[in-house]
């Protein structure tokens, strides 16, 4: 059982004690922790968004003006956190429903958030959000997709790669270029996913089966009315949401490092070597140590920028970068640790230690590489210093 002290942390309310403990009990019985995807994972993704609606966790995901609510970010880290620890994928569908969804959270009209939040949080609609393309990763500003202006509606032409739900989602909020260069010409919209000249041009297989596509968009029409917030705004949404969101990434992966521990604890203590547990070796001890001190120390840095967010200030630009990069480093490590401790087994398909060591990689880099972090970390500092 993983270490819960933190929850009396003064950075958490009671409301978000409950919540980490009844979502705790709910997927013990929900979701399975030791999964074996099956050739369907697209499948697997829409059942687990479904089980996730009923439970009512995507109440979460979303925020609507119109009821007064606001997108709780401590509320999304427990979340991810524990779903992380029982499975990547269960973590992976709560976690776009609500990227998916957050520059609606944020920016929509009342009309679109009442069109697509309200059934992104009862399951009726996938969300994804298309911002990275073939030639435009961590360079947002380099993106060449393309919206003109038609008059009551854009046409959008381009393509963007890597998107997660690609397949699977009813819309994407998309990130396109109305005009100008660099940063200031990008807007964002919403694509229904059946929009005429919107193709689905390649499933990407990747080393922790998730559904990823390459999308391709040849004289799309979106309607003005899809715009979020105003034209040339994109640059600005998009970093918006991903200072939410980023704090979560690193909670999914202290998830990840948490089950880690606590799968290397079980086997450690249960596996005899040389006539003695293995936990009895010093060795093993401190590479335990050092597993528990890099899972307190991202849970602090994770925390501290949810807490600031909700509480403080309303960009965590740098508190959130350093909580993503030092959790998802930190995670990697300790998850290879568990593995060189299960020796052979822990590179057997199937183990849990195993599907851990594929699903945390991606984090180091979507929404935001670690290099990026570091070069955001730094320019946050510097300005802070008044270089």
């Amino acid at each position: 059982m993983s270490d819960k002290s933190y929850l009396s942390w003064p950075f958490l309310e009671p409301q978000h004690r409950e919540l980490a403990e009844t979502l705790d009990a709910w997927a013990a019985d929900n979701i399975d922790s030791n999964p074996h995807h099956g050739p369907d994972v697209d499948d697997e993704c829409k059942e687990l968004v479904q089980k996730l609606a009923e439970g009512g966790w995507l109440n979460y995901a979303v925020a609507l003006r119109s009821e007064g609510q606001k997108l709780d970010v401590r509320s999304l880290c427990l979340i991810r956190e524990t779903l992380g620890r029982y499975s990547g994928l269960a973590d992976f569908a709560f976690a776009m429903q609500g990227l998916g969804s957050g520059s609606i959270s944020l920016f929509g009209s009342d009309a679109l958030q009442q069109e697509y939040l309200t059934a992104v949080r009862e399951g009726r609609k996938i969300a994804a959000f298309a911002l990275t393309e073939p030639d435009a990763g961590s360079d947002v500003a380099a993106m060449s997709t393309s919206a003109e202006d038609a008059g009551d509606h854009y046409i959008v032409n381009g393509e963007k790669t890597f998107i997660s739900n690609g397949g699977i989602a009813d819309y994407y909020v998309l990130f396109a270029r109305t005009g100008g260069t660099g940063a200031k010409g990008i807007s964002a919209m919403i694509l229904d996913a059946d929009t005429e000249g919107l193709e689905i041009a390649e499933r990407i297989q990747v080393c922790a089966p998730h559904p990823l596509a390459r999308l391709k968009m040849t004289n799309c029409k979106i309607p003005k009315s899809k715009l979020l917030g105003n034209e040339g705004e994109g640059f600005k949404i998009s970093m918006a949401t991903l200072d939410v969101f980023r704090s979560t990434v690193g909670a999914a992966s202290l998830g990840f490092a948490r089950r880690a521990l606590d799968e290397a604890i079980a086997r450690t203590t249960s596996r005899e070597l040389f006539g003695a547990p293995m936990a009895d070796l010093q060795l093993v001890q401190t590479q335990l140590a050092e597993m528990a001190l890099d899972i307190d120390a991202s849970a602090l840095l994770i925390y501290r920028a949810a807490w600031t967010k909700d509480c403080v200030a309303e960009r965590v630009t740098r508190e959130a970068a350093m909580a993503k990069l030092y959790a998802t480093e930190a995670s990697q490590k300790a998850i290879d640790t568990a593995v060189q401790l299960f020796g052979g087994l822990g590179v057997t398909v199937g183990m849990p230690v195993e599907e851990l060591y594929r699903e945390v990689r991606a984090l180091r880099i979507y929404e935001g590489a670690s290099e990026v972090q570091k070069l955001i970390i730094a320019k946050q500092t510097l300005m802070n210093e008044g270089h």
